[in-house]
């Protein structure tokens, strides 16, 4: 690698990272304050707190990841358009540098975006549900005040009428309204949670579970036993999908063992996979805009970290609302960053100026 190459891709990939790592510390701080609850409610530690925080961490950094890799590449060329050094480089033929040093930042990132997306991020979701399983669990056997109504996650409330010696409840009932199309009522005499090791389960002894569906009509069903999982309980939809706790090496293992390529896996697969896209078209257009030196002088000057984020919006909304994929707006991206850098950089004639 030149000097050049390796000083500008230096240059890049710091200020990204600072970025990065600036933008991730908000978010973390952002989400303590939206768990606050499970210190001043569930009674659990500032340490669960700032743990369960961290779980959920891995989704908004993978959202932001192109974001700061696009102002990480428009703010360092800014910093060589101002003090002459893209000028320099330009004339004395460090193009072919300039490319390489961006190629080296696109080529990090994709591989930093692809891990977080396809291993960080199932690590993350299937620790945040055990976690969140353990809160309800400590929530449900030793923390929740009887007469008190509380809320497990949102949707889910919890009341007991008390609290035996052995840690056996009294009178519990939980009102499930999660899902929009199915309201879900649990009553029973008494309750125990009860672990093998691995999972929680909510034992409920003598009671009922009431519900109704999307039509609008009243079930109920008596037992005298019945298993909740508290996990189930714990999560912010009713269902959880499984496949987003499973790493991607491990979903295409089990499809190519079973022959099985259902849909769901396929658009995961692809959603995973058009995050490394939009860091490839994120880093070729702050390339196209700012990769050129230009001696005029706006009269309304614009921060480049606003046009990264105006980039960002109208590319998440191209993929959101196209039929073709989540891949929709990075390819965009791609194709309209290409067609400006073979504009920009085309051999243009010089006009002669009479003498």
């Amino acid at each position: 690698m030149k000097k050049l190459t390796a000083y500008l891709a230096r240059m890049f990939v710091t200020d990204a990272l600072i970025l990065f790592g600036v933008v991730c510390f908000l978010l973390w701080l952002v989400n303590c304050l939206r768990s606050f609850d499970v210190v001043s409610v569930k009674g659990q530690s500032v340490l669960v707190l700032g743990v369960q925080a961290l779980y959920t961490m891995p989704p908004l950094a993978i959202a932001f990841f192109y974001v700061c890799v696009g102002i990480g590449l428009a703010r360092a060329l800014q910093a060589l358009q101002a003090n002459k050094e893209l000028h320099i480089i330009h004339t004395s033929y460090g193009l072919g540098s300039l490319w390489r040093a961006t190629g080296v930042v696109a080529g990090a990132g994709v591989v930093g975006v692809l891990l977080l997306s396809n291993f960080v991020e199932p690590l993350a979701y299937r620790r945040l549900n055990a976690l969140s399983a353990s809160i309800a669990a400590d929530l449900v056997s030793s923390t929740l005040r009887p007469g008190r109504f509380t809320q497990v996650t949102p949707g889910v409330v919890l009341l007991i009428g008390g609290r035996g010696a052995d840690g056996a409840i009294q009178e519990f009932f939980a009102d499930d309204r999660r899902e929009p199309d199915m309201r879900r009522t649990y009553v029973a005499e008494s309750a125990r949670v009860a672990s093998d090791g691995q999972n929680y389960v909510l034992e409920l002894h003598n009671g009922s579970l009431q519900y109704k569906g999307s039509d609008g009509r009243f079930s109920e069903v008596t037992f005298g036993r019945y298993d909740v999982s508290v996990e189930q309980l714990s999560q912010p939809t009713g269902q959880a999908d499984p496949m987003l706790g499973q790493d991607s090496l491990t979903l295409i293992a089990e499809a190519m063992a079973s022959g099985q390529w259902s849909q769901p896996l396929l658009v995961l697969l692809a959603n995973r996979s058009a995050e490394g896209l939009r860091v490839i078209g994120m880093a070729m257009m702050m390339l196209a805009m700012m990769g050129f030196p230009s001696g005029r002088r706006a009269r309304i000057p614009v921060p480049m970290e606003a046009g990264v984020l105006l980039i960002a919006f109208g590319e998440r909304g191209i993929s959101a609302y196209s039929p073709l994929g989540t891949a929709t707006g990075a390819l965009a991206m791609i194709l309209v960053a290409g067609i400006a850098l073979l504009v920009r950089i085309r051999p243009r004639k010089l006009l002669m100026v009479p003498t």
